[in-house]
């Protein structure tokens, strides 16, 4: 069976420190790219970061998280993190990670598989 499964997730002050997992199974991190999406309270889910496969180009669609957040691809361990550093209340959310075919992509309707989500609250 194919699953992501994201962990991590949690309670966290401004200007702290969280890393969320993505365990992948039932395929290659060589053959699908892995994005992380988060959709905050009442709003939309936007596309964060994505990795391509065989973790060959990295990817951030939040500008205000790109000197913050930073992805990164164990492929013995089929599994991907995100090291969130100096979270801001603006980041709280449920993370996705979802899978596409090789290419990264920052919409929605490209995945072809989704995680159930972990939160982060980002409290003081």
């Amino acid at each position: 069976d194919v699953q992501l499964v994201e962990s991590g997730g949690g309670v966290v002050q401004p200007g702290g420190s969280l890393r969320l997992a993505c365990g992948v199974h039932g395929f290659s991190l060589d053959e699908h790219a892995i994005a992380w999406f988060r959709q905050a309270p009442g709003q939309g889910r936007e596309a964060v970061a994505c990795i391509s496969s065989s973790a060959t180009r990295t990817y951030y669609y939040v500008a205000s998280v790109k000197d913050r957040f930073t992805f990164s691809s164990d492929s013995a361990k089929n599994t991907v993190y995100l090291q969130m550093n100096n979270v801001r209340p603006e980041d709280t959310a449920v993370y996705y990670c979802a899978a596409a075919y090789f290419l990264c992509n920052e919409y929605e309707n490209a995945m072809n598989y989704w995680g159930k989500g972990a939160l982060v609250n980002v409290s003081s």
